[in-house]
C-alpha cells in the first residue's frame, strides 16, 4: 500500500471514530433530555393533583359560604321582624335612657370640677402652710443669730485684749478660743456665714464703708481692712461687714 492510500485509509478511520462519538454524545443528549421530560412530567402531575385537592376544598369553601349566607338571611328576616315590634313605648324608653345618660354625665362634670377645686384649694392651703413654716423657721433662726453676733463680738474682743505675753494669760485665751470655735462651727452648721475678707472689691451689698484712706498699695475701691465682722443666713444678709476701703488706684 502507498503511502497516500495509507494516509487516505487513516483519515476515513479518524472521520469513522469522530462520527461515533458524536453519534454517542447525540445519544447521550437525547436520554438526558428523555430523563427530563420525565421529572416534568411527574412534577406536573403533582401539580395538578394539589390543583384538584384545591379545587374541592373551593368547592367545600363555596358550601360553607352558602351555609352562612343562607343563615344571614335568616338572621336579616329575623331582624327587620324585630325593628317591626318595636313600639312608640320602645322609643320614648330610649329618648329616658338618652335624657338621663345626659343628667350622668353633666352631674360626672360637675363632680370632676368640683374635686379639680378642692385638689387647688389644698394645694394652696398646702403651699402657703409650708411657706409660712418656712418664714417662721428662717424669722426664728435669724432672730437667734441676730442674738448671737454680739456674743461672738465680746469674744472676739475679749481674745484681743488678753495680753498673750502673760503666761498665767494663756489658759484663758485658749478657752475663750475653744469657745468662739464652737460658736463659729455650730452657727456654720445653720447656714450662718462670715464676711471677713481682706483685698476683695467693695460689695454695698455685704460691707459697710467706715473710712476711705489714700492708698499706694491697693487699687481703689478695695476692701484693706476690717473693723467688725459681717455675717450672713443662707445667703441672706444678717450684718455687713464694718470695713475700711481704699480710694486711689496702684500706680
Amino acid at each position: 500500500m502507498s503511502s497516500q492510500e495509507h494516509e487516505m485509509h487513516d483519515n476515513q478511520a479518524s472521520k469513522e471514530k469522530e462520527f461515533k462519538k458524536y453519534q454517542k454524545k447525540e445519544e447521550e443528549e437525547f436520554i438526558e433530555k428523555n430523563e427530563k421530560n420525565i421529572e416534568i412530567n411527574e412534577k406536573n402531575m403533582e401539580i395538578n393533583e394539589k390543583n384538584m385537592e384545591i379545587n374541592e376544598k373551593n368547592m367545600e369553601i363555596n358550601e360553607k359560604n352558602m351555609e352562612i349566607n343562607e343563615k344571614n338571611v335568616e338572621t336579616n328576616e329575623e331582624n327587620e321582624i324585630k325593628n317591626e315590634l318595636i313600639s312608640t313605648e320602645g322609643i320614648l324608653l330610649e329618648q329616658r335612657i338618652m335624657a338621663l345618660e345626659k343628667q350622668l354625665l353633666e352631674s360626672q362634670k360637675q363632680e370632676r370640677e368640683a374635686l379639680l377645686r378642692a385638689k387647688a384649694e389644698i394645694e394652696n392651703i398646702r403651699r402657703r402652710t409650708d411657706q409660712d413654716i418656712e418664714k417662721t423657721y428662717k424669722f426664728a433662726l435669724e432672730r437667734f443669730a441676730n442674738e448671737l453676733l454680739p456674743v461672738i463680738d465680746n469674744l472676739e474682743r475679749a481674745i484681743e485684749l488678753i495680753d498673750k505675753e502673760k503666761t498665767e494669760s494663756i489658759p484663758m485665751l485658749q478657752g475663750l478660743e475653744l469657745t468662739l470655735k464652737s460658736f463659729l462651727d455650730t452657727i456654720n452648721k445653720y447656714g450662718i456665714k462670715v464676711i471677713n475678707e481682706k483685698n476683695i472689691p467693695f460689695n454695698p451689698e455685704l460691707h459697710q464703708a467706715m473710712k476711705m484712706i489714700d492708698s499706694e498699695e491697693y487699687e481703689a475701691n478695695q476692701v484693706i481692712d476690717i473693723m467688725q465682722k459681717g455675717y450672713t443666713l443662707n445667703g441672706r444678709l444678717l450684718r455687713p461687714a464694718m470695713v475700711i476701703v481704699s480710694k486711689n488706684k496702684l500706680s
